[in-house]
């Protein structure tokens, strides 16, 4: 939550470029909220549940964290 809108874009790019991204396109399940930190939050949630749920994959240079709680909402599921 505390990441710059520099670091959230970087981490849409580098998360999209390696997973499927679509669900964040407009009139899907998980565009809503339309802002930076819901889709890098989806975006690293994605590459990290198809990495194997390793906790080095969700790094992203100390702007990710797993949660323990399921932030899922509205029928974007994160998991």
């Amino acid at each position: 939550p505390s990441s710059d809108p520099v670091t959230l874009q970087n981490n849409i790019n580098y998360a999209c470029s390696h997973v499927d991204c679509r669900v964040m396109q407009k009139g899907c399940p998980c565009n809503s909220p339309d802002n930076l930190i819901n889709h890098a939050s989806i975006a690293m949630n994605l590459y990290y549940q198809s990495k194997g749920r390793k906790l080095w994959n969700c790094h992203f240079g100390n702007s990710g964290l797993v949660t323990i709680t399921d932030p899922s909402y509205d029928g974007c599921s994160y998991v």
